[in-house]
């Protein structure tokens, strides 16, 4: 049943805040924990939908988790050890574990069914199968329509290659290096242009071999060293920048707002975003940079900001991926032209982002279109609002036009909002706590 929700016009926003942990490190952290050998204590993981979807699926194969003072004890089985699951892994909405685990699975001598909801059934897999496939994972999945339900059998006997990425994922390029564990000799993953790092540097802290080389003009590659051995170890998940994002906009957007966002990731590779605003000319203050668990963290002094139009450049899409639904509602407040180019990842995610995002700015007064690959968004300073968003069952399709409402001339309803818990399931509790308004 739809869950329907209605953002107000908002007062001043102000306070602080700490968001939740960041998704991506805690779906990593849960998962090479349950390859390691030892007790692996995760603090700060994020415990929504998403990442509880992985949790479960590394507990079917044999991990061991737990619970201590706020605090998750993975107990793992070291790499290779995992055990077949006596039911089929279902992931929900989660396609970052889907796809993660396919690489882990490969390694294994076992059977494994993998499925998930409505939404990520219709998502592709075929991107992550070819290079496993390349490895030695088989399935019995459609080799041009791969989506789940589908079989795979892993191997014990991975064959290490060399992969150029197509386009930029570090999806796909985590689920291969967590397949070169499995592989003798050295795999390697060629990226046009630089991805999410997490992988590699929680590869490495667990003590992995892993390796990094400039190939120049963006591009990167990055080599596993195979046969690893991983040891448990204590992380802390800093704050999701991606989740951060909707309040940094609510801010921006919400006339005289003055907010501190605490204890926020800031990884390089998840720059794009803060980049963009601050040509964009926001007010955004890093207080008190510091490092956590291999992790660069900071917090945020976030103010109401008049925001111009910008081109953002291709390039800088995967450094940003998440957050561009996002943007576009900031770039409905803005003086001018904001073209986004290069976003056709956004056509694979929860929905079809691109199309999610022009069809909700329309709905709520904006001029917006898209060509080919590119959004692009004529601000004016002022949006009038008043729409009904269609969300396509994509969490951050809720949460954009949510947050755009709130700086909105007339309130916006988003038709459901139960997907959300997927990624933020304190969305809402945080944005009342800073003053905006839901009904």
């Amino acid at each position: 049943m739809k869950q329907p929700l209605t953002a107000s016009p908002s007062a001043a926003l102000s306070g602080r805040i700490r968001v939740p942990g960041d998704k991506s490190i805690s779906h990593r952290a849960l998962i090479l924990g349950a390859l390691a050998t030892g007790i692996t204590k995760i603090t700060g993981l994020l415990e929504a939908e998403d990442v509880m979807a992985t949790a479960k699926a590394v507990a079917a194969l044999g991990a061991e988790l737990s619970r201590s003072n706020g605090a998750v004890a993975v107990k793992g089985q070291g790499v290779g050890g995992l055990r077949a699951p006596s039911s089929p892994l279902d992931f929900g909405n989660s396609g970052t574990g889907s796809r993660l685990m396919l690489g882990v699975v490969a390694g294994h001598a076992m059977q494994v069914e993998f499925t998930g909801d409505a939404s990520l059934c219709r998502r592709p897999m075929g991107r992550v199968l070819a290079p496993l496939a390349a490895m030695g994972l088989e399935t019995d999945a459609d080799e041009d329509h791969a989506r789940f339900p589908f079989v795979v059998r892993g191997t014990h006997d991975l064959l290490p290659i060399v992969y150029d990425l197509p386009v930029p994922s570090a999806q796909v390029k985590s689920a291969v290096l967590l397949a070169g564990m499995h592989a003798p000799g050295r795999t390697t993953v060629v990226e046009p242009l630089a991805s999410r790092d997490h992988t590699e540097r929680m590869l490495g802290y667990f003590g992995a071999e892993i390796l990094a080389e400039d190939r120049g003009k963006g591009a990167r590659a990055v080599t596993i060293c195979g046969d690893a051995e991983l040891h448990g170890v204590s992380i802390t998940v800093p704050g999701d920048p991606s989740s951060a994002a909707f309040i940094i906009a609510a801010a921006l957007i919400s006339p005289r707002s003055d907010i501190v966002i605490e204890n926020v990731l800031l990884n390089p590779t998840r720059s794009g975003f803060l980049e963009t605003l601050r040509e964009m000319g926001a007010q955004i203050e890093l207080l008190d940079r510091r490092y956590d668990g291999g992790e660069p963290v900071g917090d945020f002094r976030v103010q109401a900001s008049a925001l111009r139009g910008v081109r953002v450049p291709p390039d800088r899409a995967p450094s940003m991926i998440d957050e561009y639904p996002v943007l576009a509602c900031l770039a409905a407040f803005a003086e001018g032209e904001t073209r986004m180019e290069g976003l056709a990842e956004l056509k694979v995610k929860e929905s079809d982002r691109l199309s999610a995002t022009a069809a909700g700015l329309v709905a709520c007064g904006v001029t917006a279109r898209v060509e080919g690959d590119t959004l692009i968004v004529e601000g004016n300073g002022a949006v009038e609002g008043g729409g009904l968003v269609e969300t396509h069952m994509d969490h951050r399709i809720a949460m954009a036009f949510l947050t755009l409402g709130l700086g909105a001339r007339i309130p916006v309803t988003v038709d459901d909002t139960a997907m959300i818990a997927t990624s933020f399931p304190d969305f809402m509790k945080l944005m009342t706590k800073l003053g905006a308004e839901f009904r």
